[in-house]
């Protein structure tokens, strides 16, 4: 088995702003997996928030270059167990390997991914599309520019309400509101209040992560369901969020992959907890492993590749919230 890199510099259609950073181009690592003639493809972005770059995803990487590929024939689960005491301080370039992996690994088999591990695909939810915090106009300019069936609006500003009442004036798509960290517990519990009456569905991580005193308030005292994101990054945060939030958002970079991915959903799913997986500002190849986790979830934001100006790979296509697969085993994405 071969590794290699390929990295990128994406640009995005519009600068993309949340209530902690702000940018117009998401630097992103396509890894490559070769052997008997098949390759998988693997995709993690750079993040500031987690302290992450491409180059120390690349660092550690290459570092395990000879364990990496001595390792051809062992499963998913397998192999995701032998690479993580190694990238257990990297989980981006743990979840490009994982990715990669998957889909040489199922490419093997002559399956695609979700058929081989027994999926139904009959109801799969449909992706939200994401506005970045703005001027109100320019907001509203992005819904127009993109009709769709939901949109998760970021929040985070001290005009909150004043936004979604706003936003609501020109369509009657569902709303989900995320707002990165960037609430205090009474200001949620407000909040949630008002943005119920106007037709939000959910509120994603309100409140810092590890304030689990004021989380639990506001869990208890919510008119809306509050889905944890920054709150659920590895495994053993699922167990921690339960009687704490009413859901959790899984992002593949942050826990490792698809593989403890699934583990996480079923796990969730098992405490009675709804269960979402986002994205991050990322190429189809990233995008298109996700849509393999769409029949273990409740809601789904994989809008990532629909912000860039440029995609980089073929793959999952989508079109008003509803998502159709590659005709290609594996993961279903090709670079350009």
């Amino acid at each position: 088995m071969t590794l290699e890199f390929k990295t990128y510099n994406l640009k995005l259609k519009h600068t993309f702003t949340i209530s902690r950073e702000s940018h117009d181009v998401q630097p992103t690592l396509i890894v490559k997996l070769s052997h008997d003639g098949f390759y998988g493809l693997g995709e993690a972005t750079s993040n500031p928030y987690y302290n992450i770059t491409v180059d120390k995803m690349v660092e550690a990487l290459e570092v395990l270059k000879s364990v990496i590929e001595s390792h051809p024939n062992e499963t998913p689960e397998a192999f995701w167990e032998l690479m993580y005491p190694h990238l257990k301080h990297n989980m981006f370039a743990l979840c490009a390997l994982d990715l990669a992996y998957n889909d040489l690994y199922a490419k093997r088999k002559g399956e695609v991914l979700y058929k081989l591990w027994g999926y139904s695909i009959e109801n799969n939810p449909k992706t939200n599309y994401t506005i970045g915090i703005d001027t109100v106009d320019k907001m509203v300019a992005k819904m127009q520019e993109m009709p769709w069936p939901i949109y998760k609006i970021k929040l985070g500003t001290h005009e909150d309400l004043k936004i979604v009442k706003v936003l609501r004036e020109y369509t009657n798509a569902v709303f989900r509101v995320d707002a990165n960290c960037g609430w205090q517990a009474e200001e949620t519990i407000n909040n949630a209040i008002a943005l119920k009456e106007m037709g939000v569905e959910f509120i994603e991580q309100p409140l810092k992560a590890g304030d689990w005193e004021a989380q639990k308030k506001v869990f208890e005292n919510s008119v809306l369901p509050i889905i944890a994101d920054e709150s659920c990054q590895i495994e053993a945060d699922v167990d921690k969020c339960y009687n704490y939030f009413h859901g959790i958002n899984v992002k593949l970079v942050k826990c490792g992959g698809v593989t403890p991915a699934r583990r996480m959903l079923l796990r969730a799913k098992s405490l009675g907890m709804k269960t979402m997986v986002g994205c991050m500002t990322e190429s189809t190849v990233g995008i298109s492993a996700i849509a393999h986790l769409l029949p273990l979830l409740d809601y789904v934001d994989m809008d990532g590749a629909l912000l860039l100006s440029e995609d980089i790979a073929t793959g999952v296509s989508i079109k008003e919230g509803v998502i159709t697969y590659s005709e290609l085993n594996g993961i279903g994405a090709n670079l350009i």
